[in-house]
């Protein structure tokens, strides 16, 4: 069984997109603990109420990133994770942190990658008038959202949407994508390695689709 420890900083939407996969048997996976750098982040509720120990470690108790940094990976190294998942976890972590747990530390970004990097994504989308948006799913590397990305969700930018619209269209995503490429890991269909990403044993060179259909690349 994959044992996840989950990182948020908000209301934990994809937490419980993965908590209801577990419940629903659709992803073979034991989260050992949900860490918030924000003590009022509701996804910490979410966790308590499945019975999923809840950690609070206020980055503001912290004179430095690097040592808020280095008491996060002690509390990562005792509970020993397969996979870090980042689900709307708002800090930039330090290099030696990624360094550490690479190639074991997962993100869901609201774009398609390598476009819109950081902040504000569903805005510049628009402003760019794009005609597509979506998600990607990537390992992470110490440069911000640049690692290999696994697979990204696309989805049509209509005339009426505004940034809370493609929002709403990338959490509906997002829900469904993260749980996914969290079985096939389980099932060891995906492999993160040093060097490369494998997907039935072939490296990844370019995203795998995410067909909503049927959930597969």
């Amino acid at each position: 069984m994959l044992s996840l420890v989950v990182l948020i900083s908000g209301s934990g939407s994809n937490l419980q997109a993965i908590i209801d996969a577990i419940d629903d048997n659709q992803l073979d996976a034991e989260i050992v603990a949900v860490i918030s750098n924000r003590p009022d982040a509701y996804g910490l509720t979410r966790a308590r109420q499945h019975g999923i120990h809840a950690i609070s470690l206020d980055h503001k108790q912290f004179e430095s990133r690097d040592q808020f940094d280095q008491q996060l990976q002690q509390q990562i190294d005792q509970l020993q994770p397969d996979i870090i998942v980042l689900a709307g976890y708002m800090r930039i972590l330090s290099s030696h942190f990624i360094e550490h747990f690479f190639p074991r530390i997962l993100n869901i970004h609201p774009s398609l990658l390598p476009k819109y990097q950081g902040l504000h994504t569903h805005q510049r989308a628009l402003d760019n008038n794009d005609s597509e948006h979506g998600v990607s799913i990537h390992v992470v590397t110490p440069e911000l959202d640049a690692g290999p990305v696994i697979i990204q969700g696309r989805f049509p930018v209509e005339a009426s949407d505004d940034s809370n619209s493609l929002q709403q269209k990338a959490h509906k995503l997002e829900h469904r994508m993260y749980p996914l490429v969290l079985q096939w890991i389980a099932q060891q269909r995906l492999r993160l390695t040093n060097n490369s990403v494998l997907f039935d044993n072939e490296i990844i060179t370019q995203p795998l689709f995410f067909n909503d259909s049927v959930d597969a690349p």
